[in-house]
């Protein structure tokens, strides 16, 4: 994953009211830290930021340029307007090239399981070790032809190359499990309603 650049301007209004001038701005505050170094309050263009992250995902490494100075950030948390679907606010952290890191990337079901199964998903992302600049966007595991109680771990996450599991590989992804016919479903549900009514 290639990173992107995205120029910030220092933030020197805080609080709710800074926050919400910036904002109107078409701006969103932002705190950069990491590495030891003194946390910074930035501004960020919401517009190119938005952008970014519906292109490259929650993993997209920037390069932030304050005043002609460089820094390589990934976001950390990402405050969110559930109501306007607008960025609120968000966490940067410093990496350099070469660290590796920690970072949680999702991970798609390719193919299609046995006929009459329903895929019980546990968990939509894997946590990775890798190397910040080389991230993947997502990763995969096929379950093609799986039967009823396959489950799909962790271990089965096909890795690519400098990308290290940071989760015990037993880890429960999905279960395959045999989908119910009507007529069972509509058995269970009217079993549950006598059960009730017992009571």
């Amino acid at each position: 994953m290639s990173e992107v650049k995205i120029s910030a301007e220092p933030r020197t209004e805080f609080g709710k009211g800074g926050a919400r001038r910036t904002r109107r701005a078409g701006l969103v505050p932002a705190v950069l830290y990491g590495h030891g170094e003194a946390p910074q309050h930035i501004a960020l263009p919401a517009r190119e930021f938005a952008a970014a992250i519906r292109h490259g995902g929650l993993n997209q490494i920037f390069t932030i340029d304050i005043a002609g100075t460089a820094t390589l950030a990934l976001p950390k948390a990402i405050q969110r307007d559930p109501i306007k679907d607008t960025y609120e606010h968000i966490d940067l952290l410093i990496v350099k090239r070469g660290e590796k890191i920690q970072v949680d990337i999702p991970v798609t079901l390719v193919g299609e399981a046995a006929k009459n199964t329903l895929i019980v998903h546990e968990s939509n992302t894997v946590s990775v070790v890798a190397e910040a600049l080389h991230l993947p966007s997502e990763l995969e595991v096929s379950i093609e032809g799986l039967e009823a109680g396959t489950r799909i771990t962790a271990g089965d996450v096909k890795l690519p190359k400098g990308t290290e599991l940071a989760v015990e590989a037993d880890l429960v992804l999905a279960v395959i499990s045999a989908a119910q016919s009507t007529t069972q479903a509509e058995d269970a549900a009217a079993e549950a309603e006598a059960a009730e009514s017992a009571e």
